[in-house]
């Protein structure tokens, strides 16, 4: 079964290749202003659609859109889905009944549970017209109870249904802030929180932001999570990569960072930003606070931004590890709102929660002025506001029970039955490699 489905894998990727080198040559060959129509003469009828190409082709597409790639959807997972429609039509079209998707992380569909006390909160603010009946006492716990009510209270019209200030709900910014103090010991300011469905448009905002043509660059590490080089390609930038050393456990070296950098630079490229992804996807590795220091050194002495892709913080494997987020490391160095840009990115969908479908995220922006704060608050607009579903559950993955809370014991089971779970998974899976 394993040979087949390699083989299938093969020919596909093989004729993916084929195709990509044909569309290229199609988009470098005929230069004619009359590129557009069909092989008939210029002079035929505009009036007969059958001289006519179709309105949109790869020729007329945004190129960018063709240098794009996002290889956790690419052609491996088309095989897959028509694999799948083909097992539907006739369960014995091949020697297996079911596919897994593993390409991307996905838990809940994979068989994850989600975390109750999320859940409840998220029933009791779509459905509030429950909180004030009998029964809902039994069926729910008390604080679960509780943090709707005081969460709805926070929402104009008590609507989830209805859009909110395009950073999203302040109330829910406000406990994000206190939950990001909690965790780094340095304030936190809710203004400079932008909700956002999933850290992915977050990524995206910063990107179109910060890139205005070609000759901008983004430093970006290799391997790296597909996001990055394919924002970078649609917003017509530079992807600049610097190489992580398996040797050192897939370390991070400023020497490194420097040498691409001066490369870079050498080549008119301008380099706007640094991504560090930590802990490492897909690498895993996390980043020792000595290390973080190094790097927040190096963007504030090259002006660079620092893209702090902080999706994991909560899975970290080895006990002598220990998150570190940058906001935290670069206030411990003195570093303040006017010393070094930071944006901090985090999702829903990742650590324990694995709320991937309900698309809930944040970026935290420090040390950017006024007037540039104005324009991606003015980018946010555009989309209106996030989803109040991803909103209320940001809130919740940053301010979970605590101890004494009724459901604390049970988030408490969950939560760590979670992260044994994944841990276990990680080492099985280093073993076998």
């Amino acid at each position: 079964m394993r040979r087949f489905v390699i083989g299938r894998a093969r020919n596909l990727l093989e004729s993916s290749r084929q195709n990509h080198r044909f569309q290229r040559s199609l988009l470098s060959s005929s230069q004619s202003p009359h590129r557009f129509l069909s092989s008939t003469s210029p002079d035929s009828s505009p009036s007969s659609s059958s001289t006519m190409a179709p309105p949109v082709t790869l020729n007329t597409i945004n190129p960018k859109v063709l240098e794009c790639e996002y290889a956790v959807r690419g052609e491996i997972v088309t095989l897959a889905q028509k694999l799948q429609e083909e097992i539907h039509t006739k369960l014995e079209a091949h020697p297996f009944e079911e596919i897994l998707y593993c390409n991307i992380g996905n838990p809940q569909s994979l068989g994850q549970q989600p975390i109750t006390f999320f859940r409840e909160v998220l029933a009791l603010c779509d459905h509030p017209s429950i909180l004030d009946k009998s029964e809902t006492q039994g069926l729910f716990s008390a604080d679960s109870i509780e943090r709707a009510w005081q969460i709805l209270d926070q929402i104009p019209g008590r609507a989830t249904g209805a859009y909110s200030h395009s950073q999203g709900i302040k109330g829910l910014r406000d406990t994000i802030a206190a939950g990001i103090e909690a965790r780094d010991g340095f304030p936190a300011d809710p203004n400079d929180i932008f909700l956002t469905d999933g850290a992915s448009p977050a990524v995206h905002m910063m990107m179109q932001l910060l890139i205005r043509s070609e000759k901008d660059g983004i430093l970006c590490p290799i391997p790296q999570y597909p996001l990055y080089s394919a924002s970078i390609a649609l917003h017509g930038g530079t992807l600049v990569p610097y190489y992580l050393d398996e040797a050192t456990g897939w370390g991070l070296e400023v020497s490194e960072l420097k040498k691409q950098l001066e490369t870079a630079r050498s080549k008119g490229i301008a380099v706007r930003a640094l991504v560090v992804i930590n802990p490492g996807n897909p690498t895993g590795q996390v980043l020792a606070e000595e290390n973080q220091k190094a790097i927040v050194e190096f963007c504030k002495q090259e002006g660079l931004v620092l893209l702090a892709d902080e999706v994991y913080q909560e899975n970290v494997y080895v006990p002598e590890k220990e998150f570190h987020s940058f906001k935290k490391v670069s206030r411990s160095m003195g570093y303040g709102e006017k010393d070094i840009a930071l944006v901090s990115f985090q999702s829903v969908s990742k650590g324990y929660y694995g709320e991937c479908g309900k698309r809930g995220g944040y970026m935290e922006v420090t040390g950017f002025g006024a007037d540039v704060r104005e324009q991606i608050y003015k980018v946010a607009s555009v989309n209106l506001c996030s989803n109040i579903s991803g909103q209320i559950l940001a809130s919740l993955v940053m301010s979970p029970p605590k101890v004494g809370d009724e459901s604390y014991e049970s988030y408490s089971a969950e939560r760590d039955g979670i992260l044994s779970s994944l841990a276990r998974r990680a080492k099985v899976s280093l073993s076998s490699v």
